[in-house]
């Protein structure tokens, strides 16, 4: 089995959308935890992750540019991630196909997670 990592992006609009209102966010969260406890029943889930707040910084380059999230260059916005154990890049894109973020204008970015040298 291999790692991969789910990074959930979308616009800071829709996730207005998915969250202003309070019966809207009770049913994304709801959506949300049913689709992971669906992966952990089927021993998939290697980690729930977090979510992440939008703003934070980045640095860039040999001058060590430093940028003020959320990041202008960009209009997605990185929400929060969760790990996966998946045989393959197709098992893993196969159980990303359930998530709530898709049923809107969000992305799920399926990144393989690399072993460190040692």
């Amino acid at each position: 089995m291999s790692e991969f990592v789910y990074l959930f992006r979308t616009t800071e609009s829709a996730r207005q959308a998915a969250m202003g209102e309070p019966e809207q966010a009770k049913r994304s969260m709801a959506a949300w935890m049913a689709w992971i406890r669906g992966l952990e029943s089927k021993g998939k889930l290697k980690e729930r992750g977090r979510p992440l707040d939008p703003g934070g910084r980045q640095l860039r380059g040999r001058n060590r540019l430093v940028t003020d999230g959320p990041f202008a260059e960009a209009k997605d916005i990185v929400l929060g991630f969760i790990l996966v154990e998946a045989k393959d890049l197709a098992e893993a894109t196969e159980l990303a196909r359930g998530c709530p973020m898709l049923d809107g204008d969000g992305t799920v970015e399926i990144r393989p997670v690399g072993a460190m040298p040692s």
